[in-house]
């Protein structure tokens, strides 16, 4: 069985006993945070995007490895050009549903706010408080010297408007995905990211995270 299928069918199993998908929610429900508090600027000198050039660009994947069962739940930022802004946000999928058709609620969000304020929400899940056992606790971020700000914006309202997906797809019975690793892999790609590796569909969160090669890679804590 391909790895593809595997993760179908280990959704199909979770969503039995109702836990699956990209969210918040999903995972063992132990609830456990990481105890120590780190400051939201540590991880990224040297190479970071953050204190790279203000000329570049740069991105970041934040990583819940423990979400969907632990296959892993992941969401995205990329910093605008010049600046020292980020825009970032995520597909949640708190229902934990295989299938939420276009237009329904998949828990997307994004918003926008220096490179402090995105750890710092991301590590306590502002955008979702109270709903998660298990918050952004790794993230990983590289520069990037090619950027296109506008095309990732625009993927940001395509992924948010074109429902979620695990499994075959009821319109064109596709087995195929429109979720949390989907989400993230189409928007730093219209960013121009370099160094993207490519997320195929189906592809499992946690493994796609190994693939980062080059990429920082520092533990998230509540800040």
């Amino acid at each position: 069985m391909s790895v593809g299928r595997w993760v179908v069918a280990m959704a199909v199993a979770g969503a039995v006993a109702g836990v699956t998908g990209c969210g918040p929610g999903a995972g063992t429900g132990t609830g456990q945070k990481p105890a120590t508090v780190a400051s939201a600027g540590e991880g990224l000198q040297g190479m970071s995007a953050a204190a790279g050039p203000r000329r570049s660009g740069g991105a970041c994947v934040f990583v819940k490895p423990d979400g969907a069962q632990r296959f892993g739940h992941v969401g995205w930022g990329f910093r605008i050009t010049g600046t020292d802004r980020w825009v970032y946000g995520a597909v949640e999928n708190p229902s934990g549903k295989l299938y939420t058709p276009p237009g329904g609620d998949i828990g997307a969000w994004h918003t926008e706010g220096s490179y402090k304020k995105m750890l710092s929400e991301m590590s306590r899940d502002a955008h979702y408080p109270g709903k998660s056992d298990h918050p952004y606790s790794r993230y990983r971020c590289t520069n990037s010297s090619r950027s296109d700000v506008p095309a990732a914006r625009g993927m940001i309202g395509t992924v948010e408007e074109r429902g979620f997906l695990v499994g075959v797809d009821p319109e064109t019975g596709e087995l195929t995905s429109r979720d949390c690793l989907d989400a993230t892999y189409d928007v730093l790609k219209a960013y121009r990211t370099r160094h993207l590796p490519k997320a195929a569909k189906l592809a499992i969160p946690n493994v796609w995270v190994e693939s980062l090669v080059g990429w920082t890679d520092d533990k998230l804590r509540p800040h």
